[in-house]
């Protein structure tokens, strides 16, 4: 078979639980993102973009919404007998018993029959719920040009982020003799992005020793440490746009907002690096006399009778006369009822909102079953969830599922609740 140049290898398993009631039922990298678009189209349009034709896409946690999603890889032009977009989900092999993907660096030897049977010279591994554009081609020039058999990509941050990152310590030519995983002090600020390109012959053979020693292989914890102190070739790569790991409520929200700007910083217009994403044909969207659309976002099949300002709104949405949408995130196929007001909130796909119901007030109050996931003042409403007409609900709360007035105490839940009636 002839040897492909580089094949891409995309780790989407993960479950991404600081996102909280938003990754119930479906992996980090099926939510949606930008109105339209779900997280994984951005690695998925990247690798389309920079002449990758070959993807594997590593599946784990609740993959049923991710697989629908990338089908057969069409919206990416990944739709190709020879190569393409193949979905590879933990499996057993050779009348083995089956495991699940323990650690980034064990998926992939898990799948190394797959890389084989492409038999790439380079072998690329990105993640699946990162928000950026990126020509891995210009970072595969790098590769080759300094004969690297790794090159990782990296990011400046400020010394005082640095702690929370995979650290590359490398001299003046970028090339790294040192990587501390979150280190306490810091020696450098070049954080890695968890994006690597190997060279395959190298990483097969670092995956085949350290599965002999780590059944949970890792690549920050193990491949990189391995092959540093193998001798191999390390250099790293720096990245100087936009990249964003909406990891927690607070950045996923702020994220979504950034792109509302006049002048955003990750722009989704460029006809030159275009995001592709699985929609359906959908009517166009309508603003009704008297309504009020104020620096959002607003997707296809959506109607709009009320007010609409700051905000990111999916497709065929419907708010309805006298609503007031603020600073808040509504996904695809959601409701809301008349005169209801929506403040820094953010609603899953298929939601009700009904009449009168005000979201968002009240004081900050951290959530009181996990303050660590919802404490910025964000009240998060589960998908498929119903809130009924005329409740009151305050900040930093959680609903989860369909509820009736009843569950609120004299028609209010005070922030830092939950009202959760569907398993999390």
């Amino acid at each position: 078979m002839r040897k492909k140049e580089m094949i891409a290898m995309l780790l989407a398993g993960g479950q991404g639980s600081r996102l909280g009631v938003l990754t119930s039922g479906k992996a980090k990298p099926a939510v949606a993102f930008g109105g339209k678009y779900r997280i994984i189209d951005f690695p998925m349009s990247n690798c389309i973009n920079s002449g990758v034709d070959t993807v594997g896409v590593l599946t784990q946690y609740q993959p049923l919404l991710l697989n629908q999603h990338i089908g057969i890889g069409i919206p990416w032009d990944l739709d190709r007998k020879n190569g393409g977009v193949t979905i590879l989900a933990p499996h057993v092999k050779d009348g083995e018993q089956g495991d699940w993907y323990s650690g980034t660096a064990d998926a992939i030897y898990q799948n190394m029959d797959y890389i084989d049977a492409n038999n790439p010279e380079y072998v690329i591994i990105l993640s699946g719920d990162h928000i950026y554009k990126m020509d891995y081609s210009k970072m595969l020039e790098f590769h080759k040009s300094n004969s690297c058999d790794v090159t990782i990509a990296v990011l400046e941050v400020t010394l005082e982020e640095a702690s929370r990152f995979g650290i590359m310590n490398a001299d003046e030519n970028d090339k790294i003799y040192e990587f501390e995983e979150k280190p306490e002090k810091p020696k450098s600020n070049l954080a890695s992005m968890g994006i690597y390109i190997f060279t395959w012959d190298k990483l097969r053979n670092a995956l085949i020793e350290n599965h002999k020693l780590h059944s949970d292989s890792d690549f920050g914890k193990h491949i990189i440490p391995y092959m540093l102190n193998n001798g191999d070739s390390l250099y790293a790569y720096r990245f100087k746009d936009y990249w964003k790991d909406v990891g927690t409520i607070e950045s996923y929200w702020a994220a979504n907002m950034e792109l509302i700007k006049t002048l955003p910083e990750f722009n989704l217009y460029e006809d030159f690096w275009k995001i592709y994403t699985n929609s359906d044909n959908q009517p166009p969207q309508y603003t009704a006399e008297g309504a009020s659309v104020k620096r959002s976002l607003i997707s296809e099949g959506c109607e709009i009778y009320g007010n609409v300002e700051n905000s990111v709104i999916g497709g065929n949405v419907v708010i309805e006369e006298g609503a007031v949408v603020k600073g808040s995130i509504i996904m695809e196929n959601s409701y809301i009822g008349k005169n209801a007001v929506i403040d820094r909130c953010i609603i899953d796909q298929n939601s009700v909102i009904g009449a009168n119901v005000n979201i968002g007030g009240g004081e900050n109050t951290p959530n009181e079953d996990k303050p660590k996931i919802y404490n910025t003042g964000i009240t998060v409403i589960g998908s498929g969830s119903v809130v009924p007409d005329d409740v009151s609900i305050g900040k930093n709360c959680v609903i989860f599922g369909e509820t009736s007035k009843e569950m609120y105490n004299d028609g209010k839940l005070e922030s830092g609740k939950s009202v959760i009636t569907r398993e999390v």
